[in-house]
């Protein structure tokens, strides 16, 4: 590792108060990822989550989770941010538990002259993951436009962006995706908005199932597809579904 990229991990550990054995240089599962919350901050937001569909993202949920995990109220105050401390939680833990259990096959070279822009079946688990993190959601998609408010915040802004970017990339990873040109970061990009938009449009479905977001992700999935064959420069891509993404946030509350 170079001296300069040793400089640089210190600094963002100085910068965000994180450890710098806490950093991820790299993704891959032969790394060690360490735990994102001490053992009694997850007692209590794991607790509290569970709480989430009756009182919704608040300190009320919080404070109740704290009971059941053996600590007093004032215990709640571990979480500066409050109920965005819940919010994230969830977020994290969700995507943990998608890196855990949704790894998918590795997929084949696309063949030279094949029409799609990707391998069919990295599509396909980009499709299903997307899907299975979705519904994750399901517990507490009631409360879900409360978070998205909380996450919505400017000072919960950054946060917010980084998971979503880390969860993209996550999908992608498992899904079997092997880019190594600028399309890696097209693709995630374009996955940012397309989850976003889909969780959005989640909280307002009622169909059985969740039947019609399935429809809906469906046609976003296909209509990102046939766009990148469209719009053969990389910048403009990027550019499109940059927009997208800003409409998506701007659909929940963010000022931008």
């Amino acid at each position: 590792m170079s001296r300069y990229r040793v400089l640089t991990r210190l600094q963002y550990s100085k910068i965000h108060q994180t450890p710098i054995n806490h950093l991820r240089p790299y993704h891959s599962y032969e790394h060690h990822v360490p735990p994102s919350y001490s053992p009694a901050e997850n007692a209590i937001l794991s607790a509290a989550i569970t709480h989430v569909p009756t009182h919704g993202f608040t300190p009320t949920a919080l404070i109740s989770g704290a009971r059941d995990a053996g600590y007093p109220d004032v215990s709640a105050n571990l979480f500066p941010g409050g109920p965005f401390a819940l919010v994230k939680h969830h977020l994290v833990t969700q995507r943990l538990a998608l890196a855990r259990n949704g790894k998918c096959s590795p997929t084949a070279e696309r063949p030279e002259d094949s029409s799609t822009t990707e391998p069919t079946n990295v599509l396909d688990n980009v499709r299903a993951l997307t899907l299975k993190r979705l519904r994750a959601n399901e517990p507490v998609i009631h409360r879900w436009q409360d978070a998205l408010a909380i996450l919505a915040m400017p000072k919960h802004v950054p946060d917010a962006l980084r998971e979503l970017a880390l969860l993209s990339d996550e999908i992608h990873f498992l899904s079997g995706d092997q880019s190594v040109d600028t399309s890696w970061y097209t693709k995630r990009a374009g996955l940012s908005a397309i989850y976003a938009s889909t969780e959005l449009f989640m909280t307002q479905d009622r169909s059985a199932n969740f039947k019609e977001t399935e429809g809906f992700l469906d046609r976003r999935l296909e209509g990102a597809d046939q766009l990148r064959r469209m719009v053969g420069d990389t910048g403009r891509w990027a550019s499109v579904q940059a927009m997208g993404l800003v409409s998506g946030l701007r659909s929940k509350g963010v000022r931008i």
